[in-house]
């Protein structure tokens, strides 16, 4: 598994045990989390001294292995004034495109704005039908509406909780194009989605904004589509100090267009070929990538490190759902998502013994008011809504230490042993 020598979560021995070995020390809590989760932050944890809680996630280690590094260059930076498109966008986007595999990446400011750019520099008119899944985040829903086109909602399996491919060979044959989203970090069937796609000559955009390292039959993000869009949120597991994002492809033409349209459309200097937008990756945050990228892979082997402590951990429990992986697949374990069917109740019985949780997401965007245009309702995607309705997110974060993730699995036997 990659921690040292396992034993059951209940021995008593390890939390010393992994003291000795070093292994992925233990830290304290950095506040880092925003308003996309409020829920996890009872008011139970507030009360609890912060070296006695476990936070969903912690920023600290990551951000600290490159604290120096990078403001050694800001300082550069503000000597220079090198402060809109300066040669750390250009430096990052060579690495990350090197990284990836593909011969073009173009930064910009969200991942939101990676996938409406993609969208709109591949030909979406307006309301051409793309199809998108019932599970994601809602910025893969904004993005085909602000470059208005038409969400084709399709349910997702329910084994990856990515796109369902018999539901989506019927959906592809109205759409012009295909967004799969990789969801909690594993990567949806690409090889059956293309082989969709070129049945009905539609565009495949993956929404890779979870998928940072990802791969699957050993085809990583933008290796069987048009482009993939990532997101550099701070939590992600490539992450700025702010929003940013990026898109990669292979095609020069595509990377091109999107280049002008994060610049007001411009193709040279106060040239402007399209209608564009302010959508620029900030060059502050390319310095904060580009020195966060040469871990990455570290990172992404500490989160699957953990991730495999879980699964081996809390095998066999009844009532508690555990993340399937496919075959084939190898996920990056952006988050690990547990399901339950009182998602309320064992948030609360882990809080109340300071570990913080997630929900990701507990409204599905069909289900969202912003959404109700698009004519959906209950009951019309059901594995998506089981996930929403079920899914609880545990920590996992790289430098979570081991006795952390004893912790942890203690409170989920025990909650277990309750039911």
């Amino acid at each position: 598994m990659g921690l040292g020598s396992y034993r059951s979560p209940v021995t008593t021995s390890r939390r010393d045990a992994s003291a000795r070995r070093g292994f992925l020390p233990t830290v304290s809590a950095s506040g880092a989390i925003g308003r996309y989760n409020p829920s996890m932050r009872p008011n139970v944890l507030r009360a609890l001294e912060s070296e006695d809680r476990i936070p969903f996630v912690d920023l600290t280690p990551a951000n600290a292995a490159v604290k120096a590094r990078i403001l050694d260059r800001i300082a550069q930076t503000i000597d220079t004034g090198d402060f809109v498109n300066g040669a750390a966008v250009r430096q990052f986007e060579l690495a990350f495109a090197d990284r990836t595999g593909c011969h073009h990446c173009v930064g910009v400011s969200s991942g939101l704005d990676a996938l409406r750019l993609s969208l709109e520099a591949t030909g979406l008119e307006r309301g051409d039908c793309v199809v998108v899944p019932a599970a994601t985040f809602a910025a893969t829903f904004e993005a085909v509406l602000q470059a208005d086109g038409l969400p084709v909602v399709v349910d997702v399996n329910d084994d990856d909780y990515t796109l369902d491919v018999r539901q989506t060979q019927d959906a592809a044959a109205s759409a012009s194009h295909l967004v799969p989203v990789h969801l909690y970090g594993q990567m949806a069937d690409m090889r059956a989605l293309a082989g969709v796609a070129r049945a009905n000559e539609v565009t495949i955009l993956e929404d890779a904004c979870q998928a940072h390292g990802a791969s699957r039959d050993g085809i990583g993000p933008g290796g069987l589509a048009r482009s993939a869009a990532f997101s550099f949120y701070p939590s992600k597991n490539l992450g700025a100090m702010g929003d940013a994002g990026a898109l990669v492809t292979d095609d020069g033409s595509l990377a091109d267009r999107v280049r002008a349209l994060r610049s007001h459309g411009e193709t040279d200097k106060y040239h402007h070929e399209y209608v564009g937008y302010t959508a620029r990756l900030d060059t502050l945050q390319a310095i904060v990538l580009l020195e966060k990228l040469p871990l990455l892979e570290k990172w992404n082997g500490q989160r699957g490190a953990a991730a495999a402590y879980y699964m081996e951990a809390l095998a066999g429990l009844d009532g508690l759902r555990l993340p399937r992986q496919a075959e084939g697949s190898a996920p990056v374990w952006h988050l690990f998502v547990v399901r339950v069917s009182e998602p309320k109740r064992f948030a609360a019985f882990l809080a109340n013994r300071g570990i913080e949780t997630g929900r990701h997401y507990p409204q599905p965007p069909h289900l969202s008011p912003a959404y109700r245009d698009l004519g959906f309702g209950p009951g019309d995607f059901p594995v998506a809504e089981a996930l929403a309705r079920e899914g609880v997110s545990l920590p996992l974060y790289p430098g979570i230490g081991e006795a952390q993730l004893e912790r942890v699995c203690d409170a989920v036997v025990a909650y277990v042993r309750e039911l």
